[in-house]
């Protein structure tokens, strides 16, 4: 029987590993999968020894201030490194957290697959020199990684974005506002918050004020609220409570169908617009960071946006308001033209198009359960 550890710190990343997980019991039932995850990963099978919802944060401060916690899961799965090496380390994105844990697997002689890159490419570029030191395949999802990764002289492989694959919804939008107790004849808009509690602190409360100045704007609008598998109506309910009079129904598991329900959406940034992009709904991405980490960032980023849909695309097909611009006055106001301009709706609806055509149409040369288990076969 191997033993593969397999580590996926955020909601993203964890439906990704699941799917992994699942392609390779299909090939075999002589592997066993233990490691940190969430609820994805568990139905896959795999034995859950921390769950990734305690470890979702993003931000130099609020890193900080679970750093008891980041550091706990750290020592518990570096102690399993070195006491009983498993055959194989599979990490999926979550870079300062995983890239720690590559450096005591390479000294316990432990292999490393890197399921969806750091982002690297985008800022912070020295840390590819670690990659290369620390990690035996770089298993990459975008066309334009591959290319990087060549010219920094890293083993990879493109093998194509899951999402591909795992977004879709069967249903119309008249057939999942009926089905969810909304008026089909109303204006829908998805309230996208994110995964992790630290974005809910900091970015729900200006999603919800946004959410109320619409609401002034059209008397009968609704919203719709998806539950991130990494949280709970328990996290979200102190603040709903303080906007009772929004028309707001949360729904759990069912993501995408909530993507194709609305006309429009407020997101945060993240592998969430590349979701909504698939889908084909019109979105306005929104980020804020505290004051601190983002006086940092904002010097080392070397991309033009931060909404992955708009990367994918080179282009930007749906507005960003970061930062100061992240405002409940301008997220509404973008979120009314959306709404009223046929035409504004009709021409992002065709540029989003474009996103699922670059990712299903760039041939990938290898799929990563047959790159895990040839590493599996090769052995240490």
């Amino acid at each position: 029987m191997k033993r593969v550890m397999i580590i996926a710190g955020e909601a993203s990343g964890d439906l990704h590993a699941a799917r992994l997980v699942q392609d390779i019991t299909a090939r075999t039932a002589e592997v066993r999968f233990f490691g940190i995850g969430g609820a994805n990963m568990q139905k896959a099978g795999v034995e859950i020894l921390v769950d990734s919802a305690e470890l979702a944060v993003v931000g130099l401060w609020e890193v900080l201030a679970h750093r008891k916690t980041i550091f706990a899961a750290l020592n518990q799965m570096r102690e399993i490194l070195r006491t009983a090496p498993p055959d194989l380390l599979i990490l999926v994105d979550y870079p300062d957290f995983n890239l720690r844990l590559a450096e005591t697997a390479k000294k316990h002689g432990t292999k490393v697959l890197y399921y969806i890159s750091p982002q690297v490419w985008a800022w912070r570029q020295g840390r590819v020199k670690k990659i290369r030191h620390l990690v035996d395949m770089m298993a990459v999802v975008f066309p334009f990684e591959e290319k990087f990764y060549k010219k920094h002289k890293v083993p990879v492989c493109y093998v194509g974005h899951p999402l591909t694959d795992e977004v879709h919804s069967r249903k119309n939008q008249h057939e999942l506002l009926t089905e969810f107790g909304l008026d089909p004849a109303s204006k829908t808009v998805g309230l996208f918050p994110g995964s992790r509690q630290s974005e809910i602190k900091r970015l729900f409360p200006i999603i919800l004020e946004s959410a109320s100045r619409l609401q002034q704007h059209y008397s009968d609008i609704q919203f719709l609220l998806p539950i991130a598998s990494t949280l709970s109506e328990e996290v979200l309910l102190p603040f709903l409570n303080q906007y009772k009079s929004l028309r707001v129904k949360m729904i759990a598991e069912r993501g995408h169908d909530v993507m194709k329900a609305c006309d429009a959406i407020i997101t945060v940034s993240g592998t969430v617009t590349l979701e909504i992009a698939i889908i084909g709904t019109p979105m306005v991405i929104i980020n804020k960071l505290s004051w601190l980490t983002y006086s940092i960032v904002k010097h080392m980023v070397k991309i033009p946006y931060i909404g992955l849909c708009n990367l994918v695309a080179n282009e930007k097909l749906v507005p960003e308001l970061i930062q100061h611009d992240a405002k409940p006055e301008l997220i509404s106001a973008e979120i009314q033209k959306i709404l009223d301009d046929k035409a504004y709706n009709s021409k992002i609806r065709e540029k989003l198009s474009q996103v699922n055509a670059i990712l299903k149409n760039t041939p990938s040369n290898y799929k990563i359960d047959e790159i895990a288990m040839k590493m599996l076969d090769s052995g240490k």
